[in-house]
């Protein structure tokens, strides 16, 4: 019996406009008897005979889409009577700019702390590293093995442990102690 009555119920367009709704109904593929607000809105931006001669023009594989379309402008007009989905859009793009930005200045923040991981100066010769080499302060110290290394496809790359200020012996380094 339940299943009778919700088959014969009209379409949200139909019973808004109190009418009967007919088996070919134009409206009744688009505007299901649970979604009302829908045609309502739909119907007080555009009315419902602009939206049937609208309908009766296109094809039917494009009617959905046009549906759509029009609830969507018809509820941004409920909204914003001025600016309706244009509104919308314009407030979507200046979110997109901002985080646009914010994404920059993450980006540069990341190169800027990525710039300063990486020694200022190439290492020095053991022969030299006596003279020039001054012992950097405990708090700046990295912990073993985190100093930068170029990638080994372009440049030089050194092992960590040939390294001359290396005074590990038996990792086979150049021990001789220069700092």
């Amino acid at each position: 019996m339940a299943s009778s009555s919700s088959y014969n119920s009209p379409c949200a367009a139909c019973k808004f406009l109190r009418r009967k709704c007919m088996p070919g109904c134009i409206f009744a593929p688009y505007f299901p008897p649970e979604e009302p607000q829908k045609f309502a809105n739909v119907h007080k931006i555009f009315g419902a005979s602009n939206v049937t001669k609208m309908l009766n023009e296109l094809l039917p594989h494009q009617r959905e889409d046009a549906v759509n379309s029009l609830a969507y402008e018809a509820e941004a007009r409920v909204r914003d009577p001025v600016y309706g989905c244009v509104g919308a859009i314009s407030f979507l793009q200046r979110q997109v700019q901002r985080l646009q930005k914010e994404l920059d200045t993450a980006n540069a923040d990341l190169m800027r702390y990525a710039c300063n991981e990486i020694p200022t100066a190439l290492p020095v010769p053991p022969d030299m590293a006596a003279t020039s080499v001054q012992p950097m302060a405990a708090s700046h110290q990295r912990p073993v093995g985190s100093f930068y290394q170029p990638p080994a496809t372009g440049g030089f790359s050194l092992p960590y442990n040939s390294l001359p200020w290396n005074d590990n012996p038996s990792a086979g380094g150049g021990g001789e102690g220069g700092i």
